[in-house]
């Protein structure tokens, strides 16, 4: 079984923090924008946009941000209960330091924010909910290993139809555009992108959709209705069904953060 013990999230240019015995915890972390570095057991680690790191608990270490950089990470503390689980996840059982660029990138970073809001607003079942998705990313990483880094040319078409989709998410996007992009058959264009990264082009297309969303409904005056059509949903209760399911909240629990307009 896994237990989380803290989620938190760190965005500054003068974070420090030092463990010289280590910490009772396992600790995982993500970062999701600029650099920093950690030492542990002698060894300097950069970790960077898109970077993973486990490290077991007992392990001394220290980590700083980099003088004048910005950065921004999800930090991760759980305990483990020995058995099955170690067994399940390899990671675990090997009982090392491990850094790895993840090409699940847009996935994992939504499950670790997903994590922080549940630790933050303490829902029912905050805890279970974060051990859940805190198990899931490390079954993505495992298998992501497993696998192995996806070859040059995969990663070069599915960056291809990421930024495709990127410049045309409020609409439909099918396999057959995106096989055109890379000029490939829609069926190879579809497989390669979920064998990278992890979700279907239609769950992708929602992730951005929804991510977007939440922009306006904390930074904008629009109303739900208004946003559900500006994204591309012509039915406002499915709008509100995808939501819901990416999030695990309405899209009004969003609403209580809007900021005030300015006179």
């Amino acid at each position: 079984m896994l237990l989380i013990q803290s989620v938190r999230q760190d965005t500054s240019v003068q974070w420090f923090e030092e463990f010289d015995e280590g910490m009772p915890t396992w600790v995982l972390v993500m970062v999701n924008y600029g650099k920093c570095l950690f030492w542990i057991r002698q060894e300097k680690i950069l970790l960077e946009k898109g970077d993973l790191l486990l490290i077991p608990r007992q392990t001394s270490f220290y980590g700083k941000s980099i003088p004048s950089v910005t950065h921004e990470k999800y930090m991760v503390s759980f305990k483990v209960e020995e058995g099955s689980l170690m067994h399940m996840l390899p990671l675990l059982a090997e009982f090392q330091v491990c850094k790895w660029r993840t090409v699940k990138y847009e996935l994992l970073l939504q499950r670790f924010r997903t994590m922080h809001e549940e630790w933050s607003e303490r829902p029912a079942f905050a805890e279970a909910m974060c051990s859940a998705l805190t198990m899931e990313v490390l079954a993505h990483w495992n298998r992501e290993m497993s696998e192995g880094q996806p070859s040059t040319t995969k990663e070069r078409h599915t960056e291809q139809m990421k930024a495709y989709i990127q410049n045309h998410y409020r609409e439909k996007v099918t396999k057959e555009e995106l096989g055109e992009v890379i000029g490939k058959s829609p069926n190879y264009a579809a497989s390669v992108f979920s064998d990278v990264t992890g979700q279907t082009i239609g769950g992708f297309v929602h992730a951005l959709r929804v991510k977007t969303a939440i922009y306006l409904l904390i930074h904008s005056q629009r109303t739900v209705g208004d946003i559900s059509d500006y994204l591309g949903y012509c039915d406002p209760s499915y709008f509100h069904r995808i939501f819901k399911r990416e999030t695990g909240q309405p899209p009004a629990a969003y609403v209580k953060y809007r900021e005030e307009p300015s006179l």
